[in-house]
């Protein structure tokens, strides 16, 4: 089959993207002169003091290189002996951490099934049985994803409700953020709308992504004030804690001072959303509108392999031909419309 030229950016995933202008910018200024190491940098303390404003929240801030890493933190700094993590089936922590949470934390993980990659509260009040009983594993924390790895979001109600069942049974709440900036902005953005997504809805620790958003290995681990005073020596004992935190910390401080978090994505919603409206019309794909920054599509065995030699994107579902798009801070909407073209061709026309 012929196609036509192929897309400059690859619709693999928003880890492939490089970094904003902007982030390389900043570690360039934070790379002057000499700071204090292990977050006693000023850049830290700016960078806190933004996630602080932008929460109305007196949070924990420990910045850590990856989003494993920082699940790991966030985790392990709530999780007491003998306790599991609940979790959707598709989950990232559960699905493609290589076991990591369950290696460092010695802590089992309770998945359940999730088709659209949202727990329920009754999926939650299910487990509960095993509470006190010596020879169960005691669910001690619920682990949700936002956006999820299907590309779906919980509302507010949505979590509010998770988080009320849990902390009723004394468990914590975890939410997985590699990619709250795109439901963030999904749900209208700005700082409210992340305040009312997680602690406002009761959530005690998050996991907040920037790498998957344009950043360089930056995330940061969030913590109800208090909840964990040990988490310090989580992060260290994780092998999380940066010695030069400046780097990781100047960018959270120019992705939060003027919107730029939101800014990028914002655009990899709205590029998804423009490859929805130029191959939405193919009913095979069996596309639905993206909620986030990703689709995932239906094709046969030849379409698929032909486009994935001619543009890279991974498989999600091989027993049923589905595989996953997703978009990035710098996707071009030429980008997408050379890659729709290659998709119809790759489909005749």
């Amino acid at each position: 089959m012929d196609l036509p030229a192929a897309p400059e950016r690859l619709f693999a995933s928003d880890n492939f993207s490089g970094a904003h202008p902007r982030y390389l910018e900043a570690m360039s200024r934070a790379n002057v002169g000499h700071q204090p190491a292990y977050g006693l940098d000023s850049h830290t303390r700016a960078a806190t003091e933004l996630f602080r404003q932008f929460l109305d929240l007196e949070v924990d801030v420990l910045f850590t290189f990856g989003g494993t890493g920082s699940n790991v933190v966030a985790l392990g700094s709530v999780l007491g002996p003998a306790q599991s993590v609940v979790c959707a089936a598709c989950s990232h922590i559960n699905v493609d951490e290589t076991g990591a949470p369950e290696k460092f934390l010695g802590a089992k993980l309770q998945d359940v099934d999730s088709p659209d990659g949202k727990i329920s509260p009754h999926q939650v009040e299910a487990l509960l049985h095993g509470l006190g009983n010596i020879h169960h594993v005691q669910p001690g924390v619920v682990s949700i994803t936002q956006a999820t790895e299907l590309g779906t979001t919980y509302s507010v109600d949505e979590i509010r409700a998770l988080c009320e069942i849990a902390h009723d049974a004394k468990l914590t709440v975890h939410l997985d953020g590699a990619r709250i900036a795109n439901a963030v902005a999904a749900m209208g953005g700005g700082p409210e709308t992340l305040r009312a997504l997680t602690f406002g809805a009761g959530v005690d620790v998050v996991s907040f992504g920037g790498t998957k958003n344009g950043m360089v290995n930056a995330e940061a681990v969030l913590l109800r004030p208090g909840l964990a005073p040990h988490a310090p020596l989580v992060q260290k004992q994780s092998t999380q804690l940066p010695s030069k935190m400046r780097y990781v910390a100047s960018q959270f401080v120019e992705a939060l001072s003027d919107g730029l978090w939101l800014e990028t994505a914002t655009t990899a919603n709205r590029r998804a959303h423009q490859l929805y409206d130029e191959l939405g019309d193919i009913h095979s794909l069996r596309i639905s509108p993206p909620q986030v920054n990703s689709l995932y599509p239906l094709l046969p065995r030849g379409a698929k392999e032909a486009l994935q030699a001619w543009s890279f994107f991974w498989d999600w579902d091989l027993s049923c031909g589905q595989v996953r798009w997703m978009t990035s801070w710098d996707t071009t909407p030429e980008d997408v419309s050379r890659f729709a073209a290659g998709v119809r061709a790759a489909l005749g026309g």
